[in-house]
């Protein structure tokens, strides 16, 4: 028998998740008020993929186990059928989706460990498979390890003009330019541009309020000419006149005035991106191209931080890597003002 995660729905929201397994349903419940909604329904499927490899009572689970769960996931096909193998540009399952499948299992065990009895005592999954950064850690004194897969900090390759010109031109209407926009020169990811309300948008002050960011942080964004006209024109002369506080809904059909949903726009991305030919537009990529054009006329760290909502600095510094140019131009400068404060050039130094 495969296991299936079911899902409860009431007014539109979940209220229940089940996999069937008296252990896993009371950790679901567990999770279901303390973490986002998203990450509750990825936890519940990452912990179906689990069951239906493992095959046996959770409580005899081992360490050998996970090593071979781990090693069925670096061969596992991706949606196109592909696999990844051992390496973290593969085209199959990506690193980061396994080390998130991982964590879902140590978390689980640690749940066990903590509030039932788990023989020994002992999460089977070893400390340096997977970062265990359960809720509750802090409270019991569990500290996060390093994850088992390597997940190589790589660079994404903004767009192009090339690309962006021929993409943006194929979009027909004002909502579907204005969403664009949105990732394009905001920088907002495709989950908060779904969920804008009309009382988000400052238009005196070309703001947004990002209410329902990444890890449920709140933030302000500021938001181009160009983008601001675009969703003036959607909300005035394409917006169903309905009753919903979103900003972007369905414009026709008998889902008309309902909320755009993340699949509907994935559909609308990628038919407009085989239209004009421009294979690697993607939403985040999009996103990426802002922070990178940011970054490089000048916008400092931490406003960079801010207008991408990262909780840490760290992740933005990755758009310091992405400007070798405008290092290199500071660099030579600085190096410049340190040779003629000692009395020497650089050029006589390196001669």
């Amino acid at each position: 028998m495969a296991y299936k995660l079911h899902r409860e729905v009431a007014e539109g929201r979940i209220t229940r998740l089940s996999l069937g397994v008296t252990e896993v349903d009371a950790y679901l419940k567990f999770l279901q008020y303390r973490c986002r909604p998203n990450t509750w329904v990825s936890y519940g499927y990452d912990l179906q993929i689990f069951l239906n490899f493992i095959r046996k009572p959770l409580l005899e689970v081992s360490s050998a186990d996970i090593l071979a769960f781990v090693d069925s996931q670096q061969s596992a096909p991706n949606r196109q059928g592909r696999t990844n193998g051992l390496s973290s540009k593969g085209p199959g399952l990506s690193n980061r989706t396994i080390n998130r499948r991982l964590a879902a299992v140590a978390s689980f065990y640690e749940y066990l460990r903590v509030f039932h009895d788990l023989p020994g005592n002992k999460n089977p999954v070893p400390r340096s498979l997977a970062k265990r950064n359960v809720f509750w850690a802090h409270r019991y004194g569990n500290t996060a390890s390093l994850a088992l897969i390597r997940v190589p900090q790589t660079l994404p390759r903004p767009l192009d003009p090339e690309e962006i010109a021929p993409f943006v031109n194929s979009l027909l209407t004002h909502r579907d330019k204005a969403m664009v926009l949105l990732m394009l020169l905001a920088g907002l990811r495709k989950s908060e541009v779904l969920k804008l309300g009309l009382k988000d948008i400052d238009f005196g002050q070309h703001t947004l309020t990002v209410r329902e960011g990444k890890g449920g942080h709140q933030r302000v964004v500021a938001i181009s000419d160009a983008g601001l006209r675009e969703l003036i024109s959607y909300l005035n002369e394409e917006r169903p006149h309905d009753n919903s506080d979103k900003v972007f809904l369905v414009m026709k059909g008998e889902n008309r005035g309902q909320p755009l949903t993340v699949r509907a726009l994935d559909t609308i991305i990628e038919y407009h991106r085989r239209k004009a030919n421009t294979p690697g537009v993607q939403c985040h990529r999009m996103r990426h191209t802002c922070f990178t054009r940011l970054r490089q006329g000048g916008m400092s760290l931490e406003a960079l931080q801010a207008q991408a909502g990262h909780s840490s600095i760290n992740t933005t510094r990755i758009y310091l890597h992405l400007c070798p140019k405008e290092l290199q131009q500071e660099y030579l400068q600085m190096s410049d003002q340190l040779f003629s404060s000692s009395g020497a050039s650089r050029r006589s130094v390196i001669d």
